[in-house]
């Protein structure tokens, strides 16, 4: 295993990978990831009207569903450390109609909104990029309403047999082959690395409950290699 990039050398990193990133994802996950990204919205419970905020949004993709979901009056904020990302996002968001779409550049760790600003919290494949967790967790629950819906799809380890086999198989192997070959090398190399320092699901439900969310579940998606985790936004004290 590599050594862990810095915070900023990460941003950087999908600064580079930017043009390619959803046609690698495409290609890595056999286009299931447009699946998966249709099972967390409809986790998050979106309404007409509402207000949801997409963190490590990155080009986009689950934030623009949601927009579709909450139509007509709903707002939605793309927010994602990643310039080059946001950019992608901007362009995508211009041709679709219906709900307000902001993006904001900022910290997942850090969320420039006030407590209880948003009806769904959603992030997609970002928590395992992420330093701190824990911190993060709060953070998406710190700004949920209360009753509000936090929402976590990632990839993560099969706990063993075959479909362990053949996930590290892939992400180890295959995939930073491939990411070589486009020229993204040192990103495909990071993705495993940051797969296996992911906490195991039951961890990431817990740290979710100590985050101030309750009626925490998860389960796999469809492959084996995802998880998606859904809690609820408790009362103030």
């Amino acid at each position: 295993m590599s050594d862990r990039p810095t915070p900023d050398g990460v941003v950087a990193m999908f600064d580079r990978i930017a043009p390619r990133y959803d046609a690698m994802n495409t290609l890595m996950t056999a286009g299931l990831d447009r699946i998966w990204r249709r099972n967390a919205l409809e986790a998050a419970g979106l309404r007409p009207g509402g207000r949801v905020l997409d963190v490590a949004t990155g080009t986009g993709k689950l934030a623009l569903g949601a927009a579709a979901r909450v139509e007509p009056g709903g707002v939605v904020v793309g927010l994602d450390p990643s310039g080059e990302m946001l950019g992608r996002a901007r362009r995508a968001g211009a041709a679709q109609d219906g709900a307000r779409l902001t993006w904001v550049q900022g910290d997942a760790q850090s969320l420039p909104f006030a407590d209880a600003t948003f009806d769904a919290v959603t992030i997609g494949f970002g928590l395992r990029n992420l330093p701190d967790v824990a911190a993060a967790l709060r953070e998406l629950a710190r700004v949920a309403v209360s009753g509000g819906r936090v929402v976590v799809l990632e990839i993560a380890t099969p706990p063993g047999g075959l479909s362990r086999l053949l996930f590290r198989t892939w992400f180890d192997k295959v995939i930073p082959r491939v990411g070589a070959l486009v020229g993204s090398g040192e990103a495909y190399r990071y993705l495993p690395d940051s797969v296996a320092r992911y906490p195991s699901p039951p961890r990431i439900a817990q740290l979710m409950g100590e985050s101030g969310l309750r009626d925490v579940r998860w389960r796999w998606l469809v492959s084996g290699m995802v998880t998606l985790h859904v809690g609820q936004r408790g009362s103030a004290a």
